[in-house]
């Protein structure tokens, strides 16, 4: 079995990481080192921002 490509960019994800306070880790670690509840939260925000995205762009 074959490993999923990403959808969120590297760029993206190193964003969310040091906006929540966990990208310390990452660089010690990689990304197989944070934790599950890190990981949840990284792709709630991420939705949150795709959300407020498609919000503006539909007001505009």
């Amino acid at each position: 079995m074959s490993r999923r490509r990403g959808v969120m960019s590297e760029q993206f994800k190193v964003e969310l990481a040091k906006e929540l306070g966990f990208y310390g880790t990452v660089q010690r670690e990689g990304w197989g080192g944070i934790r599950a509840r890190d990981a949840g939260n990284m792709v709630k925000r991420a939705i949150e921002i795709a959300e407020q995205q498609l919000s503006s762009s539909q007001n505009q």
